[in-house]
Parts: C-alpha cells; sequence; structure tokens
C-alpha cells in the first residue's frame, strides 16, 4: 500500500467550481456565457448545476452541499442562475482574492454583498433598475447575500443539514465559519443580478427557522468531555463565573438529585 504525507498531495489544476441551481435552462446558458465571455475558461473552471427545471429535486442548503463535496477546485463560486458577468471578470475577482489574503489568512467566504450591523450594507451589484455600489471595500461582514458566494475550498465549509428551503443560507454559512474560525468580506466585484429579491412567506419560514436553530446550538450549556468538564456561553463573564470548581460542583449535584427523582441510581 502506497501512502502519501498530507504535504506532498497534489493541489487541482481545476481553480474555480461554479454551482447553480437551475430552474430555467435558458437563463443558466446566459449566465454560463457571460462567465466564459468574462475569462472563466473550462481548461481550469469546473462548471456543476443542480437540475431543478422539471421537480425541485434538492433545495439550496441539501443542494449546494452536494456540489460543494462535488467540487474539485480551489475556490467554489455558488451562484444564482440569473446572474451575469457583465462589468467585472476573472482579472478583477484575481485581484480581490488576492487582497483579501494579505489582509486575513483565516478567510472563508468571498462575496459582493452582505450585512455588516444592524444598519449597513455592503454590496457592488447592479440590478435591472439601478445599481448599487455601497462600500467602503472590502469589508468584513456577518452575512452575505446568496446572489454570488466564493468559498475557499480549503476551509471545508458548508450549509446546516437541519435547515431546507431556498433562503437565508448566506446567513446560515457565515455563522458556521466564523464558529470554526474563518471570517466573511464583501468586496468590490460588480456583476448584474436580474432579480432585486422578495420578502416571501418562504423567506420568513426560513428566517424563523435560523434563528430556532441557533437558539438551540448556542444555548448555554456544561459539557463533560472524557478528560473534563466545562461551561460554555456567549456571555463570557458568566462563562468565567459557570466554570469555577464550585459551580460545576453544584451542578453535578443538580444532575444527581435529578436523576435520583427519576429512580436512576447509575449516575456515577
Amino acid at each position: 500500500m502506497t501512502a502519501i504525507e498530507i504535504d506532498q498531495v497534489k493541489l487541482s489544476l481545476i481553480r474555480y467550481s461554479i454551482c447553480t441551481l437551475v430552474t430555467n435552462l435558458q437563463e443558466y446558458q446566459l449566465m454560463l456565457n457571460s462567465y466564459k465571455i468574462a475569462g472563466f475558461s473550462e481548461e481550469f473552471c469546473e462548471y456543476i448545476y443542480v437540475d431543478n427545471s422539471r421537480e425541485n429535486k434538492y433545495d439550496a442548503y441539501e443542494g449546494l452541499n452536494k456540489m460543494i463535496s462535488s467540487a474539485r477546485g480551489q475556490y467554489i463560486i455558488l451562484c444564482h442562475q440569473d446572474i451575469e458577468l457583465k462589468f467585472d471578470g476573472i482579472d478583477i475577482l484575481e485581484k480581490r482574492i488576492l487582497e483579501i489574503e494579505r489582509l486575513d489568512k483565516n478567510w472563508g467566504i468571498i462575496s459582493n454583498a452582505g450585512g455588516l450591523n444592524l444598519k449597513k450594507v455592503i454590496e457592488r451589484i447592479s440590478h435591472p433598475t439601478h445599481e448599487l455600489n455601497l462600500g467602503p471595500f472590502p469589508m468584513q461582514v456577518k452575512s452575505v447575500d446568496e446572489n454570488f458566494i466564493l468559498l475557499k475550498k480549503s476551509a471545508n465549509l458548508g450549509f446546516s443539514n437541519n435547515i431546507k428551503g431556498y433562503h437565508m443560507y448566506g446567513t446560515d454559512i457565515c455563522i458556521l465559519a466564523n464558529a470554526i474560525g474563518y471570517s466573511a468580506w464583501v468586496v468590490d466585484f460588480h456583476l448584474l443580478h436580474k432579480s432585486n429579491g422578495v420578502v416571501s412567506d418562504s423567506f420568513l419560514q426560513n428566517k424563523k427557522e435560523l434563528i430556532t436553530k441557533y437558539n438551540k446550538a448556542f444555548q448555554s450549556r456544561y459539557i463533560r468531555s472524557t478528560c473534563t468538564k466545562l461551561y460554555i456561553s456567549g456571555n463570557r463573564f458568566r462563562a468565567a463565573y459557570m466554570n469555577t470548581n464550585f459551580m460545576i460542583f453544584l451542578a453535578k449535584l443538580v444532575v444527581k438529585a435529578k436523576k435520583r427523582i427519576k429512580g436512576d441510581y447509575n449516575f456515577e
């Protein structure tokens, strides 16, 4: 058997994997043509899509995860079928990636639009009726828009398995990336997005699911590993207090008391 040391594994010759959920094959073809004109040659790019034109085979979370797992590119672009690279091409995108690489080695996500805080949105995008150039660029953000998301393959990012639908996945992947130490950035990469987006009932449902999921995922709690006990919380003062030996001792007494009440005596 031949084994390969990890640093000797050869990088893929494919630089970009462009992944799209498709409901309109004609619109998708226009998108493909714009990519090729913008310099994304099939010599170093692969194009992967989910064909939802006849039926919804996969929703966004499952379909995009499938494409990410199959993608071979050093960078994975997840984009809507209704975008066209009318303005900036591969040369500009390469410059933007290099700029972020210099600023932050721990970046995982790049987009052309996203949310900075409760007040400010950062965007570089044109719609059929208007153009948005809301900087400054580049800017580290908390969430990104789904029209164009570029992932660093080596970051091994993906979407939640316990949310279904077609909305809010840009926010979802940014939260997950942040939890494992990767950042998200919006850069000045100008393209055309042929729809403005609407706040539909399905959008509101996905928002509700996202809130419910992360309320549970980030809840304060004690954890017992094989070697130690710890308390995690979003409140650092509460975490410091609850991780004292005295509070851990009290928590163990509570657990034992609850098990005695239930008649479970195998708690040691």
